[in-house]
């Protein structure tokens, strides 16, 4: 249940805070004092889309938040913990609107909106006042029926099938388009495999080829050079090496003598070891050199072939080398596409047996559910002043003559949702066979019939807190007593805050709230404030006779909630 709810800065709230008790807890007055601005703060908090301009003119921020009393409850428990949020048996959600964005909060926690909503969601139902219109509309019809825990499992098995043969479907139309593509450009990839085989490319060819021509190149360059290094010290026929051998038996000498000659000794030994490997392998390069005008213009046309073939298809050598590999695969991927094809088709053949029975599970429980839950408003409708009222599910084939399965000799239409047309037909009046909804239902009718649908749906789900910000749209008088004794009933199973104009409605609260505009500092600012046991029997005689209350309105207020037998 909703513990407290705390309102700064939101529109006309200046700052507010009031405390909700269990059971059926009611909100009045005039119109315009704020009633929906209070729910437009919950809908904040329940992670609905905010507005900056809900924010007080002249505040930095509106700030709305709830205390909830949320029990042991296994699932938010482990959702919370999955989403590093600590969890207790009393929530604080919280949500921050400034100019710059929005903020959400649980238990001091900065959360995503989405798991501000995903909570919010287990944990309150907010009906706002056009939401019955989402009941005149057919294709709203299917996701009140999935709602129930019997259809759940269901649809989610079958959503994994369908997803199963959405991929397969989708793998057999990309392949059929890359056929008629392959086609077209079969003729083009043969010519281009020829030529990129002819072309006999390696990856590594450019480079070799640069370094090959640049030794060819400077081939009598390089026989001068190392011819110079091999003869290098011959100068009066004392060679180099003799001059430093010379030098090497002095130091040893003076060594022997002088220590500090040892280092110069330990280099010149280095130098004259280096120097002699030097000359000995300029002189063995010598026999290596290679003078081949012949295969230099060889590799200057190889060259300038692999020049073109990169200009000609924009890409270098290691790409061209992928591209024709990728061809190549085209080709190969093109001689078989029948083969593929089929093989895909018996998958797809495969899938439909599995995606069938589960569709027709899926089928079968929806009958089942819309005959119980049609069953189940017959009733709630008499209670609620509809005596004759009779209310069916019905549950067609969506047929379809590309339909992925056959159910009786016809192809049905598979969607994420099932196969499956559901629709609500509906006869208020003895004598008429029901016709669709949207079609014969009035205001007053469709108000009866949400509230049906929630009381039934409240007790499917187990859900904390149902909010109806004007439900009874519609109706009066007896209707409306019945109305209310029927939320009053529904209060045993959840707690309800429920904003309406009706006397007889307000009369069955357990908890009645006055909402009023008053004047402070030159603005106006929205205040609610509990009521006590008499000022309850005057909120509800004033909406039986306006601002002037009379004694014949507060008896008839004293008469209506003792009628009903609401008060302890």
């Amino acid at each position: 249940m909703i513990k407290s709810l705390y309102i700064k800065d939101f529109a006309l709230i200046d700052e507010l805070e009031v405390r909700f008790e269990s059971g059926l807890n009611v909100l009045t007055g005039q119109t315009g004092a704020g009633k929906s601005i209070i729910i437009g703060a919950l809908n904040m908090i329940l992670g609905e889309r905010a507005d900056t301009e809900v924010i007080r003119r002249g505040a930095d921020k509106a700030i709305a938040e709830a205390v909830m009393v949320v029990g042991n409850n296994g699932w938010l428990k482990s959702y919370l913990d999955e989403n590093a949020v600590d969890f207790s048996e009393e929530l604080i959600l919280r949500r921050e609107i400034r100019q710059s964005g929005s903020r959400a909060f649980i238990n001091d926690t900065p959360v995503n909106i989405s798991i501000l909503k995903e909570v919010g969601d287990q944990l309150v139902d907010l009906h706002g006042q056009h939401d019955h219109q989402m009941l005149l509309k057919d294709d709203n019809h299917r996701a009140v029926i999935d709602q129930f825990d019997t259809v759940q499992p269901v649809l989610q098995d079958y959503r994994q099938e369908y997803l199963a043969m959405q991929i397969l479907q989708k793998k057999l139309s990309e392949l059929k388009k890359r056929e008629r593509e392959l086609k077209e450009r079969t003729e083009l990839y043969q010519f281009q495999v020829k030529e990129l085989e002819a072309a006999n490319l390696h990856p590594d060819e450019e480079d070799e080829i640069a370094a090959e021509m640049i030794l060819l190149d400077n081939a009598e360059d390089l026989d001068q050079k190392a011819a110079a290094i091999a003869n290098t010290g011959s100068v009066d026929e004392i060679s180099l090496i003799d001059i430093l051998n010379s030098i090497k038996l002095n130091l040893e000498d003076m060594a022997r003598i002088e220590p500090e000659f040892e280092s110069y000794l330990q280099e010149i030994t280095a130098a004259r070891i280096s120097i002699q490997e030097t000359i000995h392998f300029a002189e063995r390069y010598r026999g290596r050199i290679e003078f081949n005008p012949q295969r230099l213009e060889e590799l200057r046309r190889r060259q300038s072939e692999l020049n073109k073939i990169q200009k000609k298809y924009q890409r270098t050598i290691p790409d061209l080398i992928s591209y024709y590999n990728d061809i190549k695969s085209e080709l190969n991927i093109a001689e078989n596409f029948d083969l593929e094809i089929e093989r895909i088709h018996s998958e797809i053949r495969e899938q439909e047996s599995r995606l069938k029975e589960k569709a027709i599970a899926l089928h079968e429980i929806r009958l089942e559910t819309g005959r119980r839950l049609s069953a189940d408003i017959v009733d709630s409708l008499r209670n609620l002043g509809i005596e004759n009222g009779q209310f069916s599910v019905q549950v067609k084939w969506l047929t379809s003559e590309k339909g992925w399965i056959e159910i009786g000799g016809q192809f049905a239409e598979c969607t994420e949702n099932g196969c499956d047309d559901i629709r609500f037909f509906i006869s208020t009046n003895k004598g008429e066979e029901p016709k669709p909804l949207a079609k014969i239902a009035s205001g007053g009718e469709i108000s009866r019939v949400m509230l049906s649908l929630k009381s039934i749906l409240a007790k499917e789900h187990h859900l904390p807190v149902m909010i109806f910000d004007e439900i009874d749209n519609g109706i009066s008088g007896k209707i409306s007593e019945k109305v209310g004794r029927e939320m009053r009933k529904l209060s045993e199973h959840c707690q309800i805050i429920a904003i309406t104009h009706q006397p007889q409605i307000a009369s069955q609260a357990h908890k009645h709230y006055r909402v009023q505009k008053v004047e402070k500092d030159d603005r106006t600012t929205t205040r609610i404030e509990p009521l006590s046991e008499e000022e309850h029997i005057r909120e509800v005689a004033s909406l039986m006779s306006g601002e002037q209350i009379t004694e014949s309105a507060l008896m008839s207020a004293r008469e209506l909630i003792e009628r009903g037998g609401m008060r302890n």
